[in-house]
Protein backbone atom coordinates (compact mmCIF):
# COMPACT_ATOMS: atom_id res chain seq x y z
CA UNK A 1 0.00 0.00 0.00
CA UNK A 2 1.52 3.48 -1.20
CA UNK A 3 1.87 6.24 1.87
CA UNK A 4 -0.19 8.90 1.21
CA UNK A 5 3.65 11.11 1.23
CA UNK A 6 6.72 9.69 0.19
CA UNK A 7 9.68 11.09 -0.32
CA UNK A 8 11.27 10.28 -3.92
CA UNK A 9 15.10 10.35 -4.38
CA UNK A 10 16.73 10.18 -7.42
CA UNK A 11 19.75 7.67 -8.00
CA UNK A 12 21.87 6.76 -10.91
CA UNK A 13 21.07 2.57 -10.83
CA UNK A 14 22.45 2.38 -7.24
CA UNK A 15 18.77 2.97 -5.28
CA UNK A 16 18.70 -0.48 -3.77
CA UNK A 17 22.29 -0.49 -2.77
CA UNK A 18 21.83 3.13 -1.13
CA UNK A 19 17.89 1.58 0.90
CA UNK A 20 20.71 -1.18 1.88
CA UNK A 21 23.20 1.08 3.21
CA UNK A 22 20.63 3.43 5.25
CA UNK A 23 18.99 0.31 6.47
CA UNK A 24 22.21 -0.93 8.02
CA UNK A 25 23.61 2.56 8.85
CA UNK A 26 20.23 4.44 10.51
CA UNK A 27 18.01 3.49 13.29
CA UNK A 28 14.16 2.86 12.34
CA UNK A 29 15.39 1.75 8.79
CA UNK A 30 14.58 -1.03 6.72
CA UNK A 31 14.47 -1.79 2.63
CA UNK A 32 10.93 -2.92 1.64
CA UNK A 33 9.88 -4.05 -2.10
CA UNK A 34 12.14 -3.62 -4.87
CA UNK A 35 9.96 -3.20 -8.32
CA UNK A 36 11.49 -4.42 -11.81
CA UNK A 37 10.63 -2.16 -15.15
CA UNK A 38 8.36 -4.01 -16.86
CA UNK A 39 9.44 -2.63 -20.26
CA UNK A 40 13.05 -0.99 -21.31
CA UNK A 41 13.33 2.56 -20.50
CA UNK A 42 16.03 5.34 -20.97
CA UNK A 43 17.91 4.25 -18.44
CA UNK A 44 17.76 0.73 -18.02
CA UNK A 45 16.30 -2.18 -19.27
CA UNK A 46 12.81 -4.27 -18.68
CA UNK A 47 13.58 -6.34 -15.12
CA UNK A 48 16.22 -3.61 -14.27
CA UNK A 49 15.57 -2.31 -10.29
CA UNK A 50 13.43 0.17 -11.30
CA UNK A 51 12.04 1.46 -7.78
CA UNK A 52 12.89 0.27 -4.10
CA UNK A 53 10.43 1.24 -1.19
CA UNK A 54 12.73 1.84 1.88
CA UNK A 55 12.46 3.36 5.19
CA UNK A 56 14.42 6.39 6.56
CA UNK A 57 14.26 6.61 10.57
CA UNK A 58 10.83 6.22 10.08
CA UNK A 59 10.25 8.40 6.87
CA UNK A 60 9.15 6.62 4.08
CA UNK A 61 10.79 6.85 1.33
CA UNK A 62 11.38 5.83 -3.06
CA UNK A 63 14.50 5.30 -4.48
CA UNK A 64 13.95 5.74 -7.99
CA UNK A 65 16.99 4.60 -10.70
CA UNK A 66 15.97 7.02 -13.07
CA UNK A 67 19.19 7.62 -14.48
CA UNK A 68 22.46 10.02 -14.93
CA UNK A 69 21.76 13.61 -15.37
CA UNK A 70 19.41 14.50 -11.82
CA UNK A 71 22.16 14.78 -9.00
CA UNK A 72 21.29 15.74 -5.72
CA UNK A 73 22.05 18.48 -3.95
CA UNK A 74 22.09 20.24 -0.40
CA UNK A 75 18.50 21.95 -1.29
CA UNK A 76 17.09 18.49 0.51
CA UNK A 77 19.11 16.96 3.31
CA UNK A 78 18.16 14.92 5.96
CA UNK A 79 18.64 16.26 9.54
CA UNK A 80 19.74 13.48 12.39
CA UNK A 81 19.18 14.15 16.04
CA UNK A 82 21.72 12.76 17.36
CA UNK A 83 21.92 12.26 21.18
CA UNK A 84 25.70 12.09 22.25
CA UNK A 85 29.42 12.21 20.34
CA UNK A 86 29.30 8.20 20.27
CA UNK A 87 26.04 8.05 17.99
CA UNK A 88 27.39 11.48 15.91
CA UNK A 89 30.94 9.73 15.20
CA UNK A 90 29.15 6.62 14.50
CA UNK A 91 26.84 7.92 11.76
CA UNK A 92 28.96 10.53 10.47
CA UNK A 93 31.33 8.34 10.16
CA UNK A 94 29.41 5.62 8.62
CA UNK A 95 28.97 7.75 5.88
CA UNK A 96 32.16 8.97 5.28
CA UNK A 97 34.09 5.81 5.47
CA UNK A 98 31.27 4.36 2.62
CA UNK A 99 32.31 7.18 0.25
CA UNK A 100 31.15 10.13 1.52
CA UNK A 101 32.05 13.37 1.50
CA UNK A 102 32.59 16.07 4.65
CA UNK A 103 31.42 19.04 4.57
CA UNK A 104 30.83 22.10 7.18
CA UNK A 105 29.42 22.68 10.14
CA UNK A 106 28.12 18.83 10.24
CA UNK A 107 26.53 18.00 6.46
CA UNK A 108 28.16 15.74 4.77
CA UNK A 109 27.00 13.79 1.44
CA UNK A 110 27.22 10.03 1.56
CA UNK A 111 28.30 8.66 -2.27
CA UNK A 112 25.11 9.27 -3.84
CA UNK A 113 25.14 12.84 -3.49
CA UNK A 114 22.47 13.12 -0.76
CA UNK A 115 23.20 15.28 1.64
CA UNK A 116 23.10 14.11 5.61
CA UNK A 117 23.32 16.90 8.74
CA UNK A 118 24.74 14.95 11.59
CA UNK A 119 23.33 17.24 14.30
CA UNK A 120 24.02 16.98 17.92
CA UNK A 121 20.67 17.86 20.13
CA UNK A 122 23.40 19.15 22.14
CA UNK A 123 24.02 21.87 19.08
CA UNK A 124 20.76 22.86 18.40
CA UNK A 125 19.86 23.59 22.73
CA UNK A 126 23.00 26.17 22.59
CA UNK A 127 22.60 27.94 19.19
CA UNK A 128 18.85 28.37 20.46
CA UNK A 129 19.84 29.53 23.99
CA UNK A 130 17.63 32.60 25.20
CA UNK A 131 21.08 34.35 25.96
CA UNK A 132 22.17 35.91 22.92
CA UNK A 133 25.69 36.23 23.82
CA UNK A 134 25.76 32.29 24.59
CA UNK A 135 24.04 30.78 21.61
CA UNK A 136 26.72 33.55 19.10
CA UNK A 137 29.79 31.36 20.85
CA UNK A 138 28.03 27.94 19.97
CA UNK A 139 27.36 29.05 16.75
CA UNK A 140 30.66 30.61 16.13
CA UNK A 141 32.28 27.25 17.54
CA UNK A 142 30.04 25.41 14.95
CA UNK A 143 30.73 27.55 11.73
CA UNK A 144 34.38 26.57 12.89
CA UNK A 145 33.78 22.57 12.50
CA UNK A 146 33.05 19.74 10.23
CA UNK A 147 31.61 16.79 11.98
CA UNK A 148 30.04 18.49 15.02
CA UNK A 149 32.23 18.30 18.42
CA UNK A 150 29.97 18.30 21.29
CA UNK A 151 32.52 19.49 23.94
CA UNK A 152 33.56 21.92 22.07
CA UNK A 153 30.00 23.42 21.73
CA UNK A 154 29.39 22.83 25.54
CA UNK A 155 32.78 24.91 26.17
CA UNK A 156 31.61 27.82 24.13
CA UNK A 157 28.73 27.53 25.77
CA UNK A 158 30.05 28.33 28.92
CA UNK A 159 32.18 30.79 27.71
Amino acid sequence: MMNKNTICLWYDGAALEAATFYAATFPDSRVGAAHRAPGDYPAGRQGDVLMVEFTVMGIPCLGMNGGPGVPHNESFSFQVATEDQAETDRLWNAIIDHGGQASACGWCKDKWGLSWQITPRALMAAVADPDPAVAKRAFEAMMTMTKIDIAAIEAARRG
